[in-house]
């Protein structure tokens, strides 16, 4: 395990008091050499801000820093990001979402106070809030509502999560604006048909309605001058280096009212060993995700708290069927059998994990608890599999062989990632005492990319991956037969009954109803194994313990920001 060296970065802690003294504490900043469009917006902004009085009581004031080791992805812009820390401060920090979860995970308002379905579920009916006011102090209507669902249903604009709106009647023709307030969606009955609104924060169709929607990755909105609705207001991004948000005085009282934190920074660390060494010095408040083998560290620290919780993400092998040796799904079960994955999620996660034997993670209504055991370590089991699958030849170097000679050898590929290498290289030993020969291969990311998502190369055996699933599961880009040639069909499976389940089950909206079939689902990729499914790994964060009701959980690390706040006789930002 790595060690961390207790170290204060002298220079950390200056630019992080310059960031938190950076921007426009008293409503100025410079707008020199910023583009057009962010000369025009951002005086509107700090205008309107300044006719705010900030608010007082004990809670409120100070600075909060979230440390991560990647740069916010196409920033502000909902329209175009597919980055996790995006999306977060998108739904969170500065824009709003119709709909968001609570802590149970239920569906709770936001932008929209109440919503209606007709009997028949083809028409959905949101009412809006009507104190809701875009930073430079436009109101938020059902105008921009539409306009968000317009670009995101516009093939030019790419917007990275298209399967959110297949169910939708796409275009002018799906949607209707009642009033200022109210708005009407068109759709097909299907599943969870209220998750794309909570997956998406709403744009501002003011400022971006003249953009041609091929232009709006390109826009200097997302990164330069965001102009959100939600809790924090944009103040400043350094490349590379940080973001930062201020105060919304104006944020709505029904909601909460204004945050607690005055000022809240995203640094960009790159490295974990820094970033760690930030947080346990207290130049960071939350670093997040850090490395299991971090965890003793931060554990030891009296000032710092570990915490975990079920997240969204598993990592497997993904298994190329086209492949001879890996076609029948007797092999591909015998590799996972042989494969000591308790061990592995002790050695990589310190225990901070569980087993995965398919996609649908455990915090999930639909998660099947009778699959827990379906594929226990077991390496005589998967001996006896392969001699069944017609490897039972024994070579001299000890691989095995089939009836024409063929050996029983695979590749398993894998980008830079010490973890993904680890895990290839476990599986190359313990596979290698049921008599299969496995080669890991490092490849770089972009070229690994290419390899196994091009449909007419398909260069790989297996595949080490990371798989982010959404709260609406829907692997139909993953397994469908027809999806076997499009970019995610890594396995290319091919099954009737596994097609006949994931059309089904997308179009079923009684969670009742469809609890068997999603059972029977999870049974069948037990059955088929198109991945060896190694881990959900627990998310990990660490928290200073000057910084308080901070929530973690499955709906992301900022949901709760706006609550954040720091007693004042610790507040050193």
């Amino acid at each position: 395990m790595r060690t961390i060296r207790r170290v204060v970065s002298v220079l950390s802690t200056l630019a992080v008091l310059a960031l938190a003294g950076c921007g426009d504490t008293e409503g100025t900043r410079s707008y020199a050499g910023m583009p057009a469009f962010c000369q025009e917006v951002l005086p509107a902004v700090d205008a309107y801000m300044a006719d705010f009085e900030q608010p007082t009581g004990e809670r409120y004031g100070g600075t909060a820093v979230v440390g991560g080791i990647g740069e916010i992805a196409d920033g502000m812009n909902a329209l175009v990001s597919s980055d996790y820390s995006a999306n977060q401060h998108q739904l969170f920090v500065n824009l709003m979402s119709l709909v968001r979860l609570d802590e149970a995970l239920e569906l709770a308002p936001y932008l929209a106070h109440s919503w209606e379905v007709n009997d028949d579920i083809t028409e959905l009916t949101f009412q809006l809030r009507d104190d809701i006011v875009w930073h430079d102090g436009t109101p938020t209507t059902a105008h921009d509502v539409e306009f968000t669902y317009l670009r995101a249903t516009d093939p030019q604009t790419a917007f990275p999560n298209a399967a959110f709106w297949s169910n939708y009647v796409r275009g002018p023709d799906g949607v209707e604006v009642l009033d200022d307030h109210t708005i009407r969606f068109r759709l097909q009955e299907h599943a969870d048909y209220m998750d794309s609104w909570r997956a998406t924060a709403i744009m501002p169709r003011h400022l971006l309605e003249d953009v041609p929607p091929s232009e709006l990755r390109q826009h200097p909105f997302g990164t330069r001058c965001p102009v959100g609705n939600g809790p924090f207001v944009f103040a400043e991004h350094r490349p590379d280096a940080s973001w930062t948000f201020r105060r919304n005085p104006a944020f709505s009282e029904e909601l909460g009212g204004p945050p607690y934190l005055e000022r809240y920074i995203y640094r960009i660390i790159p490295e974990p060993t820094t970033l760690a060494t930030e947080l346990l010095t207290g130049n960071v408040d939350v670093y997040i995700a850090p490395l299991p083998d971090q965890a003793p560290a931060i554990e030891a620290s009296s000032e710092v708290e570990l915490r975990d919780f079920a997240f969204r993400n598993y990592v497997f092998v993904g298994w190329n069927s086209r492949r001879p040796q890996l076609a029948d799904a007797r092999v591909r079960r015998a590799l996972t059998q042989a494969t000591n994955r308790q061990q592995i999620i002790d050695a990589l996660l310190g225990g901070y994990g569980s087993i995965a034997n398919a996609g649908v993670p455990p915090f999930h209504w639909a998660y099947h608890e009778g699959i827990e055991d379906a594929l226990p370590y077991n390496p005589e089991e998967a001996r006896r599999l392969l001699d069944e699958a017609g490897w039972s030849e024994i070579g001299p170097d000890g691989i095995r062989m089939n009836a024409e000679g063929d050996r029983l050898e695979i590749s398993i590929k894998y980008n830079p990632n010490q973890q993904r290498q680890d895990v290839a290289e476990i599986m190359q030993s313990q596979l290698r005492d049921i008599g299969v020969a496995v080669r890991p291969q490092v490849v770089e990311w972009a070229t690994l990319l290419n390899q196994i998502n091009s449909p007419d190369l398909r260069d790989f055996d297996g595949v080490v991956m990371g798989w982010v699933t959404e709260f609406k599961v829907d692997d139909h880009d993953l397994f469908h037969s027809e999806k076997r040639d499009t970019p995610f069909g890594w396995a290319g499976t091919e099954d009737e009954r596994l097609d006949f389940l994931l059309d089904t089950l997308q179009l079923i909206v009684d969670r009742d109803e469809a609890l068997p079939l999603w059972h029977e689902y999870q049974e069948r990729l037990v059955e088929l194994q198109p991945y060896t499914y190694f881990f959900f790994p627990q998310r990990l964060g660490g928290v200073n313990t000057r910084l308080r009701d901070v929530s973690l959980d499955a709906r992301g690390e900022w949901v709760n920001l706006k609550d954040w706040w720091i007693p004042a006789d610790e507040r050193i930002r």
